[in-house]
């Protein structure tokens, strides 16, 4: 029996032990399916939060180089301190603190930041001269009236942006000034600020020591652009900058190039800004993805390509030399000669008669490009105005050298023939009024009364032409109208009815008389007379003057195009060989007149022709020369004025010596090189 009790006993222990660990284990099983269950739950009412954002990567400009590949403009590897969206501070007073601590280290390196509002940089704080525009933009972003003082932006934006009074003044306008240029740059998520640019490798490592300081604050490899040669053609090369305003970004983009950042930098003159589209390349991307508010990959979508090379007509080495003959000649003028004492300014061009390739475009005063870039108020506040680039903006009578035009509308149209003649008594009486002539030329045809310049010819041919007709030479020759340079030219204007009235100037009918040997209201750019006389060199044949010579890649390994020559216009519409043997017959003439030996253009090895004149000026008097050479089969033609100056043909010989030093090879630089070329003549045609 005790057996059995105990067998019992046994049996419901084993038994309660098993049902205890099932009902442990059901138990366990179920929290832990609960568990899963309520993470299940939670999870899916936790949610992701996730941002793309496309950034730019900026692609290399492209460089400008000469003729002979030497590079005028071009890049370096540099680097520049950003401020980047996803890793900057939300929160204005830590942001401050870190723009602050930015800054600290800038001045302590020497560098300055960027900040271009129009407000003085120190106390008493006015606005800034001559920014209307930016002023206005600044009202207006800041919501404020137009009544709004410089105090008065200031303080909205140490409100806006809370910078606390615990920051000193100076500190408080710094900040002001770069909260103010970051929000005027678009900065965001796809657009970083450039807070400081080209900074060296040492203050780059200080950076990034202090990075954990820093949050947002980055350093960038770049490429900087440089001015390698700041004497040539400063005008026509023109710089870059940061886009101004919101109205410059909208264009920029409207005009197709649909990814460009306020942060770029653009082409602002010259060749920079009209070449724009050609040489900044194709902006690379890449996208930014965060991920509950932290960045969660960055990946390059797109690689920037590089901007196209530029290479010009110009040669570097011949452009300084035609400067410095220039400065020479108006220095030896101003020191030789009292009524030149004023003689500071003028301009040279070069062109090569084959296409109106600009070989060379001096202008008097000039600067020098890095010097405009460092300070631009001092060069633009020294006397005679270098900014204006009288080779293809200064406009000027053309006296006598425009008697080649008259002569080629008397010509061609029939009007007179070669060998018409003319009395010329010295004086010449029209009308009421008596016109003069400086010689007593007689009976005298077209080719002499161009070797001798006789007024008495010309105002005589010009009656028989009438206003309507030289008009219209006038005009074939390129005159009255912007020739189509690429980095832009002046039209200059014509003498008529028009242009008196417009000038506010009564015309008289003797006006004719005066505008037909280059007087009266007529004004020509030196670029417009130096195409007149390459026009004439190619029997009237014109061709737009150009300064680009061809398109390379970027590394320039491989030419893309090369500039064609482009013929505008035939001026002599009935025939040629009537008026142009003629004209230059007689600029070969006064070519022959004997100069003082080292300016002397006999004995050569080939002929030269030319067409001086001394148009009046409120200076009293400007010195003009026009050209070609060789005579036969020319090269080169040309255009030298000086204003307030003299004997403008003295130049010529130095123009020929630089061609020929550049252009070795060339029938000109064989010889006045010494090889004993002879003489060019019209058998060797």
């Amino acid at each position: 029996m005790k057996e059995i009790l105990r067998q019992i006993s046994e049996f419901l222990r084993s038994s309660f032990l098993v049902l205890l660990v099932v009902v442990s284990a059901s138990l366990a099983i179920y929290r832990l399916v609960k568990l899963q269950i309520v993470a299940a739950e939670e999870e899916s009412h936790t949610q992701v939060t996730e941002s793309v954002y496309t950034q730019i990567i900026p692609a290399t400009r492209g460089e400008i180089v000469d003729c002979t590949g030497a590079p005028i403009v071009s890049n370096k590897i540099g680097y520049s301190l950003i401020i980047e969206k996803e890793y900057f501070p939300d929160d204005n007073a830590a942001g401050n603190a870190v723009i602050a601590r930015a800054i600290k280290l800038l001045k302590e390196a020497g560098y300055d930041w960027n900040d271009t509002m129009p407000i003085t940089k120190s106390k008493p704080y006015i606005f800034a001269k001559d920014r209307e525009n930016d002023i206005a933009q600044m009202k207006k972003m800041l919501h404020l009236n137009q009544y709004a003082t410089a105090e008065n932006c200031l303080d909205k934006l140490i409100s806006d942006y809370e910078i606390a009074d615990s920051y000193s003044e100076q500190e408080k306008r710094n900040l002001a000034g770069i909260r103010y240029e970051m929000q005027l740059r678009g900065f965001s998520m796809s657009n970083v600020f450039y807070l400081s640019n080209d900074i060296d490798l040492k203050t780059v490592t200080r950076i990034k020591e202090l990075r954990v300081t820093l949050n947002g604050i980055n350093v960038i490899e770049n490429a900087i652009r440089t001015i390698e040669n700041g004497n040539v053609l400063p005008h026509e090369i023109g710089y870059v900058g940061p886009i101004y305003s919101k109205e410059e970004f909208q264009a920029l983009r409207q005009n197709g190039h649909d990814d460009y950042a306020l942060s770029d930098q653009v082409g602002k003159t010259g060749l920079e800004s009209a070449c724009e589209a050609d040489l900044r390349g194709i902006n690379g991307k890449k996208e930014i993805t965060v991920t509950n508010g932290e960045v969660s990959s960055v990946v390059i979508t797109q690689e920037p390509v590089g901007g196209k090379t530029i290479q010009l007509t110009v040669n570097s080495k011949m452009q300084q030399q035609l400067q410095t003959l220039l400065a020479n000649h108006c220095e030896t003028l101003r020191n030789t000669d009292y009524e030149c004492r004023n003689a500071n300014c003028g301009a040279i061009v070069v062109l090569d008669t084959k296409d109106n390739a600009v070989l060379g475009a001096a202008t008097l005063p000039t600067y020098d490009l890095t010097e405009l870039l460092d300070d631009y108020n001092k060069v633009a506040s020294q006397e005679n105005y270098p900014l204006i680039n009288r080779a293809t903006d200064g406009l000027y009578r053309p006296g006598s050298t425009f008697k080649t035009i008259t002569a080629t509308a008397g010509l061609d149209s029939g009007t007179i023939t070669p060998n018409s003649t003319f009395y010329c008594g010295t004086n010449f009486t029209y009308i009421d009024h008596t016109f003069h002539c400086t010689g007593y030329h007689e009976n005298i045809a077209v080719s002499r009364a161009i070797t001798v310049s006789c007024n008495i010819f010309f105002y005589e041919l010009s009656t028989r032409l009438g206003l309507d007709l030289l008009l219209d030479y006038e005009r074939l020759y390129g005159l009255g109208s912007p020739l189509g340079l690429e980095s832009g030219d002046s039209g200059g204007y014509l003498a008529c009815p028009e242009t008196f009235e417009d000038l506010g100037i009564h015309w008289y009918v003797g006006e004719l008389l005066q505008a037909a040997i280059g007087q009266s209201e007529v004004q020509v750019t030196p670029l417009q007379m130096a195409t007149v006389a390459s026009t004439i060199a190619n029997q009237g044949k014109r061709y737009r003057p150009h300064l680009i010579q061809s398109y390379w890649n970027n590394t320039m390994t491989e030419q893309l195009s090369v500039k064609a020559p482009e013929m505008v216009a035939q001026v002599a519409q009935n025939n040629a060989e009537d008026v142009y043997p003629y004209i230059r017959e007689g600029m070969i003439g006064a070519a022959r007149s004997p100069m003082w030996g080292e300016y002397d253009l006999n004995n050569l090895g080939f002929d030269v022709a030319i067409k001086t004149g001394t148009p009046q000026s409120p200076r009293g008097t400007d010195t003009f020369v026009i050209g070609f050479a060789p005579a036969y089969n020319p090269e080169i033609a040309f255009c030298a004025m000086v204003e307030g100056g003299k004997n403008a043909k003295f130049m010529v010989r130095g123009i020929l010596d630089a061609y020929a030093q550049n252009y070795p090879n060339s029938r000109i630089g064989v010889a006045l090189g010494g090889r004993g070329v002879k003489a060019v003549s019209p058998t060797d045609q």
